[in-house]
């Protein structure tokens, strides 16, 4: 049975404000953008049984906006981290929910970018804002898949 990874970059955040990048909210086109994402991943049939998410404000904004039901673990490594290191937590959420068909990660540039595309095994030129890549790989240990579908708000 093969598995879904879907790759979100968080919705667009506020800029400027004086607060440190960790706690920058969203503005009022990624509290949309997040609300439209949802939409479209439960119209698609994309929702997920797990979701892997960084603990930044705007992150979990984005993750409420969703509007979805599935349990969520917040992890700091994703804030820091680069796309392997994010692949690293995929396989380790991965054999724990074993049984899950489909984990969302949420995230931040270029980490998330960098998933997308060694996971996808394609080339993705940009990846703004809330941004999702559908990844199918061949089990949760896998180190490439291939690249479903890529889908930014603009796109939907």
């Amino acid at each position: 049975m093969s598995r879904r990874l879907l790759v979100l970059r968080h919705a667009k955040a506020e800029v400027g404000l004086g607060l440190i990048d960790h706690e920058r909210p969203l503005a009022e086109r990624g509290l949309r953008d997040a609300a439209a994402m949802g939409d479209f991943l439960r119209t698609q049939g994309l929702e997920p049984g797990l979701v892997l998410c960084s603990t930044a404000l705007r992150t979990r904004q984005t993750l409420e906006g969703l509007r979805l039901a599935a349990p969520a673990r917040f992890e700091s490594a994703i804030y820091m981290g680069d796309g392997h290191d994010l692949l690293d937590l995929v396989h380790v959420a991965g054999a724990e929910f074993a049984q899950t068909e489909t984990i969302l990660l949420v995230g931040h540039n270029p980490a998330v970018h960098e998933l997308a595309i060694a996971a996808g095994n394609e080339q993705i030129e940009d990846f703004p804002t809330c941004a999702l890549a559908v990844i199918e790989l061949e089990s949760w240990q896998s180190r490439g898949g291939t690249l479903l579908a890529y889908r930014t708000p603009k796109t939907l």
